[in-house]
């Protein structure tokens, strides 16, 4: 009957303090300096080029990036004259040549070429952000969103990685805090608003 009672007060205590079930425990002192080793790891490279494949534990390394396609250039009204040539009169559309085969369909466009650029990709971000302070992180966001500690978007703290696509597999950053995070871009690594457009539902701790 005492265990029943005291199992009722607790639990209408549990009830009347709001937040209380879901309250996060705070970092210990060591926990959070290695936090806070981890960020100010992953800021130092701020500007740093975005490159696919690069980047590890030592700091940025040999990766790729597409080269920019050049603009189509635009024709000359040499060009544009003699195609008007080639026109059916009042009808605006090409002359039709009888008995002609049909055309060959185009062949699929090679890949865009790429370059090497020295530089991070997401993923190789976060693992040399980690390894200042030790800890070694799978080298793919898909992998890294399978350890750690999963947490709701609303228990996030400075520190946790933030995943995109599925299972994300398609990018991670890094949690700072106020609504923001550490990413590669296009651009280079920067300080971006956390986007929650194809975020994952979960965040994962590293350092709890």
């Amino acid at each position: 009957m005492r265990r029943l009672l005291v199992f009722v007060i607790g639990l209408a205590l549990l009830l009347a303090t709001p937040g209380l079930a879901t309250a996060q425990p705070a970092r210990s002192a060591t926990n959070q300096k290695a936090v806070e080793a981890v960020i100010a790891r992953a800021l130092s490279q701020r500007g740093v080029p975005f490159a696919y494949g690069g980047g590890g534990a030592s700091g940025p390394s040999k990766g790729t990036v597409a080269v920019p396609e050049a603009e189509p250039a635009l024709p000359d009204q040499a060009e544009v004259d003699a195609q008007s040539l080639d026109l059916a009169p009042g009808l605006n559309v090409p002359s039709v040549t009888p008995n002609v085969a049909a055309p060959i369909p185009a062949p699929t466009p090679a890949p865009a070429p790429r370059i090497e650029v020295v530089g991070f990709d997401a993923s190789g971000l976060m693992v040399y952000a980690y390894a200042g302070v030790g800890v070694k992180l799978p080298r793919s966001s898909g992998e890294m969103y399978k350890v750690g500690q999963k947490v709701l978007p609303a228990q996030a703290l400075p520190g946790d990685l933030i995943f995109y696509g599925p299972e994300g597999t398609q990018s991670v950053a890094l949690f700072i805090g106020n609504g923001q995070m550490v990413e590669t871009t296009d651009a280079g690594v920067a300080v971006s608003s956390v986007r929650t457009k194809d975020m994952t539902p979960y965040l994962v701790r590293i350092i709890a």
